[in-house]
């Protein structure tokens, strides 16, 4: 069985249509089995018991917070349960949770890898839903304060002569593994080590297609031309709340002129340099690619085979 691409595999059910429903959401509040997922400066409640594992938690440990106003949302059902994220950053000292036998708050990225692809999923979409929230407190429209609705996947004007609703972002960025025969070009940023090497990346612009934005993103990066461009997977990537499309790319040139304001180097690979980049992936220094939960290494593992 393929491993699934860290933060995709979610087992949730988002089940939109009770988000426009006040008595089904006042039910689940007062049900045991609903569970939530407390996050504290947007890092997430880890059990490391044994392996890691999202830290879910009964409504009676987080009722305080609610019943304060934190942001919470609805991100689905699972097991016959409704699980929710919420953000309990009001907590003083993360260090020493409330409740003595709390997990801990982890970084989403250092924890991402560990856990199963489905709690993995779980905490990309609490955590990009969690900050969006955080950064859209204002109406863009008017300036008044916003008020979450719909179980947090829009937020509504509080100034009823603007009532603009705003919902939630993903940015698409290309990522591309840009081939030509038996090489492969690969681009190092600007404060990457220099031994770090990953695929050229960058965001997708308005009225752009993807095949637009690979040919663009790569000629602006390293001067090569592409032709053909093929979609191959893509994986959510909360760094704020950003969807990576992976695509391979054929060249139709090969002499490389770096943006040094966007990279530092960019070079083409063999596909034996590829191949050892890849198996030191983990390593401190020396030649290496991005580690395995990246999909920049999934281009490259997928090239290789």
């Amino acid at each position: 069985m393929i491993k699934p691409i860290v933060f995709t595999g979610s087992r949730l059910d988002r089940a939109a249509h009770h988000r426009s429903d006040p008595e089904w959401l006042a039910e689940k509040l007062g049900d045991p089995s609903s569970r939530f997922l407390p996050l504290h400066g947007l890092k997430a409640l880890i059990d490391l018991q044994g392996p890691a594992c999202i830290d879910w938690r009964g409504i009676s440990d987080v009722r305080e917070y609610i019943d304060a106003g934190a942001s919470f949302i609805f991100l689905g059902i699972a097991d016959f349960s409704c699980h929710f994220a919420i953000d309990v950053s009001t907590i003083a000292n993360p260090k020493q949770p409330p409740i003595s036998d709390w997990g801990k708050f982890i970084d989403v990225r250092s924890v991402a890898a560990q856990v199963r692809p489905g709690d993995a999923a779980a905490l990309a979409q609490a955590r990009s839903m969690i900050d969006w929230h955080n950064r859209h407190g204002y109406c863009a429209v008017c300036g008044s304060k916003t008020h979450p609705q719909e179980l947090g996947y829009s937020r509504i004007c509080s100034d009823s002569t603007c009532n603009a609703t705003h919902f939630p972002r993903t940015d698409p960025v290309a990522i591309m593994m840009v081939t030509k025969g038996d090489k492969c070009l690969l681009g190092q940023g600007i404060n990457f080590p220099s031994d770090f090497f990953s695929c050229l990346a960058g965001f997708i612009e308005p009225g752009e297609t993807i095949e637009q934005g690979v040919r663009r993103e790569v000629f602006e990066e390293s001067g090569i031309k592409v032709a053909d461009v093929r979609y191959h997977a893509s994986q959510p990537w909360p760094y704020p709340s950003s969807l990576m499309i992976g695509c391979f790319a054929d060249a139709i040139s090969e002499d490389i002129t770096v943006d040094t304001t966007e990279l530092g180097d960019a070079r083409w690979f063999t596909r034996d340099q590829v191949r050892d980049m890849l198996a030191s992936s983990t390593n401190p220094s020396g030649l290496r690619m991005s580690p395995e939960m990246s999909l920049a290494h999934q281009l490259a593992k997928a090239w290789i085979a």
